[in-house]
């Protein structure tokens, strides 16, 4: 029987070696746990846009507190012969379920706005569940429609917030053009601001209740018509398939 002798500089030259394998495993673990997280952190962005060639382009009006302006946009909207999308908060549709009658009667997009207009991310994802749902029954109740449009309060979102939405169901939709009527700028700054910032595809936003839009909306639709756009929902602005959004936002179908 042979007897093999270890010294200890043999022992320490093993020692090194199983040590440098533990280190290299812990590495090469450490980086697999880096790429996974990097993929699952990758942020997922709203559709702010269209991927068009089409001069195409959508209105839509966030409502979310008073009514008294909702009547003279939809006469507006009719006189012009153009069809918008209509963002809901659920505690508004209570309070005005003949508008919503009427918004959806007249042909426009009645889109989900959450139900109590919270701050989405702050919610667990239970609650923002809750919001979604809440506000599609209480809208599909009264136009007997499903609704596929989601618009978060405050333009607020984080992967959870697009990810329950689109599960359920739904487009997350934001904007590429702010008109910035709720801080009571002029008409024509209004139609200037989306002159400049118009382009094929472009989401247009609104609201129901600020002060000057019921007097920038003729100037508005005329100055997008002069551009050579078509002004349609956003139901018929964003394209059928699958798709992904690029670093801008814009709606691209694979």
């Amino acid at each position: 029987m042979k007897v093999i002798t270890i010294t200890k500089k043999g022992l320490l030259c093993i020692f090194s070696c199983l040590l440098i394998g533990v280190l290299t495993a812990i590495v090469a673990t450490t980086s697999a746990t880096q790429v996974v997280q990097t993929v699952s952190n990758e942020r997922i962005i709203p559709i702010y846009y269209v991927d068009t060639k089409d001069k195409v382009c959508s209105i839509s009006f966030d409502a979310a507190w008073g009514n008294e302006q909702t009547e003279t946009l939809l006469d507006i909207l009719d006189e012009h012969e153009v069809k918008t999308t209509f963002f809901l908060v659920g505690e508004w549709v209570d309070k005005y379920p003949e508008s919503v009658k009427e918004i959806a009667k007249r042909g426009h997009d009645v889109g989900n706005h959450s139900d109590t207009h919270a701050h989405m991310t702050q919610l667990s994802l239970d609650e923002q569940k809750k919001e979604y749902d809440n506000c599609n029954k209480k809208i599909s109740e009264i136009t007997k429609k499903e609704v596929t449009l989601f618009r978060p309060p405050y333009g607020e979102y984080d992967n959870n917030v697009v990810s329950i939405c689109n599960d359920s169901g739904m487009y997350c939709v934001q904007w590429n053009i702010d008109s910035l009527d709720w801080k009571d700028p002029s008409p024509q700054d209004m139609v200037t601001r989306i002159e400049n910032n118009l382009c094929e595809g472009s989401i247009i936003l609104l609201h129901n209740g600020a002060k000057n839009t019921p007097e920038a909306l003729p100037l508005i639709i005329e100055a997008i018509k002069a551009q050579g756009y078509k002004i349609v929902p956003i139901s018929e602005l964003l394209p059928q398939g699958e798709y992904y959004t690029d670093h801008e936002g814009k709606m691209i179908l694979k």
